[in-house]
């Protein structure tokens, strides 16, 4: 049973080395051909949204007269 924990110590001890421990590098986000389409639908996305807005105004004034 002495042996035991003497042991214990001895694996500790030899898993603790005094290298740090190396960083980690985040890879670089990589550009797809699909990046540019992706920005031209959100484009598209927020022009419909205005459109759909100022198509609503127009609604609530034509309503008010």
């Amino acid at each position: 049973m002495k042996p035991l924990p003497i042991l214990l110590c001895a694996v500790a001890l030899g898993a603790c080395s005094g290298k740090p421990p190396q960083p980690r590098v985040e890879p670089a986000p990589v550009a797809t051909p699909f990046d540019a389409l992706k920005a031209d639908e959100q484009r598209a996305k927020d022009v419909q949204k205005v459109v759909d807005k100022q198509a609503e105004e127009q609604r609530k004034q034509s309503d008010a007269q």
